[in-house]
């Protein structure tokens, strides 16, 4: 009897020792999530055009300390409305914020704005973060003197319109300092998918301006389209909506990996169609210019291929044309 009775109160003492390690283990879950979305990083955002604007508001929602600054003073009043606060001075705003988010039009001003009357001296122990559009060359410069002053740098490239902010639509390319990036994780993924390119800070920038070369081809390929079938009176939206975005996406998903590899490779075997093929006859710019439609935008191309072919890559597939815009260094 005795030995049940120890039995029965160890089984009972055991599962009061379980249950309430339980609630312990979720009470401390619950204080140490609390703790950190009460200690958000606190953000400054210089320049507050509508994609600053856009990167401040959706930091404000997710409940950051944003402290915002803009050349033009009224155009903080929305944000300020919102529970922002106003810097008077880039130096003022940088002392508030541990992660400043620079948005401005010219990547010249940078340097100036996070250097001139104090704001250099705030910048010591903050990670920088500038998304205004430059070159890789401008973003390793810029690098070199924000670590300098003490500050750790990322550049990034926004790939996306201000209205996608804050949606699974957007993603913004990073590159510079990793411990930086993974610090400022909660911050950086507010705006959207983030995606860290490497420790050089050319990358962010080099890759934004490849991606804008692809998207600028796209729109003039359909720019080309467009005029074709308006000079026939047809229906543009419906033409592009039935025929063309699916066509399109089709090409994308099928042929566009397969000449990457072989941009990579430097092997550009034809598997379908070759070059030489695809020059014998001008159909498109015939009949562009018997519609009164302008070769502008299709003739380069065109001229590139037939170079290529003249240049003895009949056979190559159209991926071969690469070979004319970048020449592909010789390893000894």
């Amino acid at each position: 009897m005795a030995v049940e009775n120890s039995a029965e109160n160890s089984a009972e003492n055991s599962a009061e020792n379980s249950a309430e390690n339980s609630v312990a283990d979720s009470v401390a879950d619950s204080v140490a999530h609390t703790v950190r979305e009460t200690t958000r990083p606190s953000v400054a955002v210089l320049g507050l055009g509508d994609m600053g604007t856009a990167l401040a508001t959706a930091l404000l929602a997710a409940g950051s300390p944003v402290t915002v600054w803009n050349r033009t003073a009224h155009k903080a009043d929305g944000l300020v409305e919102k529970g922002a606060r106003r810097a008077e001075s880039p130096a003022g705003a940088i002392a508030a914020g541990e992660v400043v988010i620079v948005c401005i039009l010219d990547y010249a001003d940078v340097a100036p704005l996070l250097t001139a009357d104090g704001a250099g001296a705030a910048l010591k122990g903050r990670v920088v973060v500038n998304v205004t559009n430059g070159s890789p060359a401008e973003a390793r410069a810029l690098a070199d003197r924000v670590s300098d002053l003490g500050a750790d740098y990322l550049d990034g490239g926004i790939m996306a319109v201000p209205d996608i902010i804050g949606t699974p639509s957007a993603f913004v390319l990073y590159s510079g300092t990793k411990d930086a990036f993974e610090a400022s994780r909660g911050v950086l993924d507010t705006f959207a998918r983030s995606v860290y390119l490497g420790t050089d800070p050319g990358l962010a920038p080099l890759n934004d301006l490849a991606l804008l070369g692809g998207m600028y081809g796209m729109f003039g390929g359909f720019l080309h389209a467009a005029a074709l079938l308006r000079s026939a009176d047809g229906d543009v939206t419906a033409f592009t909506r039935d025929l063309l975005v699916p066509w399109l996406r089709a090409m994308a998903e099928n042929q566009l990996p397969e000449m990457a590899a072989q941009v990579d490779s430097g092997d550009y075997g034809a598997t379908g169609s070759n070059l030489a093929m695809q020059v014998s006859h001008d159909a498109i710019g015939d009949v562009s210019r018997a519609q009164g439609v302008s070769t502008e935008l299709f003739g380069p191309l065109w001229e590139l291929m037939k170079r290529r072919v003249a240049d003895g890559h009949g056979q190559e597939s159209f991926a071969g044309v690469v070979e004319l815009l970048h020449a592909r260094e010789r390893r000894a």
